[in-house]
């Protein structure tokens, strides 16, 4: 029997939306009751968070103060830099009672936290360092269910059903039109021979030009393309339930991360040569067999990559042990 985790947890997060899944998604396996703070520290602790510390919760605008105060959490879990600066915090103010947990790179010396949970492209070592290959998530088969029930419909589009998942434009991956046009030569080429429905969503970064293309150029293809809030709810989990295939443009760790958890087989179209840290990330997915060109013949199914359960577990013996 999983023991129980005493007290409250607090998650710690920006208004990134990848930051909060993956600081939700942890926080909620563990099974405590979850109070989620989104912070946004002032000058200069924005520019140079976690390192300045000095000023404690003078760091925070004076609206925010009350929400980062005692009675302190037992587990406090961050993601983003941002973040990073009050889960390191914690440590201090709870006089060594809360858990403190960062994901990502602090880009400090992780002993500053319990633990730290870093990306193995990161390259970050540490006997405190937890290292997945990809981003944390809530994907699974319960989570899948949900997404299906959610989205009924979609089970009605001609198969295979292919989920397009867009991205957007990051230091050294250039997602624009002219990137949006060979996807879309690529996409209709493959549906000429296979038949099938295309089901295309974008993400918070995706540019509009972008979407305004795809649009276009799949007026005429069974399925559904979905901009933003203004064409409804977004069925993106509808989407990764319902796929047959998953195309994933190249920027993204979290949404390739969530598409290599469903089990269908995974893709993507590189146009150009990647960031190094991105390359090493694709290179990993590559090795096991999870991530294949667009223009591949890849497998109907794959394994999942489901690391969050596995992190969870470590996480739950670190801090029952503490």
């Amino acid at each position: 029997m999983t023991a129980t985790l005493p007290g409250e947890c607090w998650a710690i997060t920006d208004h990134s939306a990848g930051n909060q899944r993956q600081a939700l998604a942890l926080a909620e396996g563990l099974g405590m009751p979850v109070r989620h703070i989104v912070m946004t520290p002032r000058a200069p602790w924005s520019w140079l968070s976690p390192r300045l510390a000095l000023g404690g919760r003078l760091a925070l605008p004076a609206s925010q103060r009350a929400t980062y105060a005692s009675p302190w959490p037992d587990v406090a879990i961050g993601c983003g830099r941002s973040a990073a600066l009050f889960t390191r915090m914690l440590r201090g103010y709870s006089n060594g009672h809360c858990y403190t947990v960062q994901i990502l790179n602090p880009r400090i010396d992780p002993s500053h936290w319990d633990t730290v949970i870093a990306p193995r492209h990161d390259q970050l070592s540490g006997p405190n360092v937890l290292q997945p290959v990809g981003s944390l998530n809530p994907v699974d088969d319960a989570w899948l269910k949900d997404g299906r029930d959610a989205c009924p419909a979609l089970e009605e589009l001609p198969r295979p059903r292919v989920g397009v998942l867009i991205g957007g434009p990051r230091k050294g991956v250039a997602i624009d039109t002219t990137y949006a046009q060979q996807l879309i030569e690529r996409l209709l080429a493959r549906r000429r021979v296979e038949g099938g429905s295309l089901m295309v969503l974008a993400s918070r970064r995706t540019p509009a030009a972008v979407m305004d293309l795809m649009n276009a150029a799949l007026a005429d293809i069974p399925g559904l393309t979905w901009c933003g809030p203004d064409d409804g709810n977004n069925p993106y989990p509808g989407v990764l339930g319902w796929a047959d295939r998953l195309v994933v443009t190249p920027d993204s760790v979290n949404m390739l991360s969530e598409a290599c958890a469903v089990g269908c087989a995974v893709q993507t179209l590189v146009t150009a040569p990647l960031p190094p840290k991105l390359a090493r990330f694709h290179a990993s997915l590559r090795q096991a067999g999870l991530l294949h060109d667009l223009d591949s013949e890849p497998p109907a199914r794959q394994r999942p990559l489901r690391e969050t359960e596995a992190i969870v577990a470590t996480l739950r013996q670190r801090i029952l042990a503490t």
